[in-house]
């Protein structure tokens, strides 16, 4: 019978799923950057040489994600436009969510999710995996083959160094991508803790900009910066 989850609920039971995987893992989400101890649990499948396939929705994956993914024997990356959906599934359960694969979803939002066993609700599992599959086939499978550029020591000191922005009331603060609110913003962003809701300003360079939490700042501070500082999503 399926069953109601909660934001740690769908943290527990994507972990026992990727875990507990002796056939096949479809892991659907549009925001890829996965938290250790799932890539530790993913590697581990990719070590028993499973049929893992992974789609995801947004073409621009950190560096850090493309030489994990590249490290990987068993493991087709496939690139879905339009992707929203977030649906994770084994031979014998899955999970349908409103949590990505991507840990900052994980520790800070509230999500929900159902949880379902082939062997207890097989039509209602046969449906899911049947669309996974759709969207598996129509995704376009990537070849990872970027590298990620080594950080130049001196640019990262010369870059923090400086401050940034508040995204939202351009208050100066600290320059750091992963935190582009000030205190006052980020509580204001909490009540709805809405990822991609627009804000008012680049964090880097606190011109006009259609930033949100996990692009932060505008495309030109990300590509100078990309490679000395560390962001969400860009």
């Amino acid at each position: 019978m399926a069953k109601f989850l909660d934001t740690t609920g769908v943290s527990y039971h994507l972990q026992q799923l990727i875990n507990g995987s002796a056939e096949k893992l479809v892991l659907i989400s549009p925001y890829l950057r996965i938290s250790e101890r799932l890539k530790q649990s993913i590697a581990d499948k990719d070590r028993m040489k499973l049929d893992i396939r992974i789609v995801f929705g947004k073409n621009d994956l950190e560096p850090s994600e493309h030489n994990w993914l590249r490290s990987l024997r068993s493991v087709r990356t496939s690139y879905l436009q339009n992707l929203h959906a977030k649906c994770y599934l084994n031979e014998k359960e899955a999970i349908v969510t409103s949590m990505n694969l991507y840990d900052f979803s994980q520790i800070n939002n509230n999500e929900m999710g159902i949880y379902l066993e082939k062997g207890a609700d097989a039509e209602l599992y046969d449906s899911l995996y049947t669309e996974a599959m759709r969207l598996v086939r129509i995704s376009e499978e990537v070849q990872i083959t970027v590298a990620q550029v080594p950080k130049n020591p001196e640019a990262t000191a010369k870059v923090n160094s400086g401050a940034g922005f508040c995204v939202r009331c351009h208050t100066e603060l600290k320059l750091n991508p992963m935190v582009p609110y000030c205190p006052n913003c980020y509580k204001e962003w909490r009540k709805f803790k809405n990822d991609e809701y627009e804000e008012k300003f680049c964090h880097i360079c606190g011109k006009p900009n259609k930033s949100t939490l996990v692009k932060p700042s505008c495309y030109d501070c990300y590509k100078t910066n990309k490679d000395t500082l560390e962001f969400p999503l860009q």
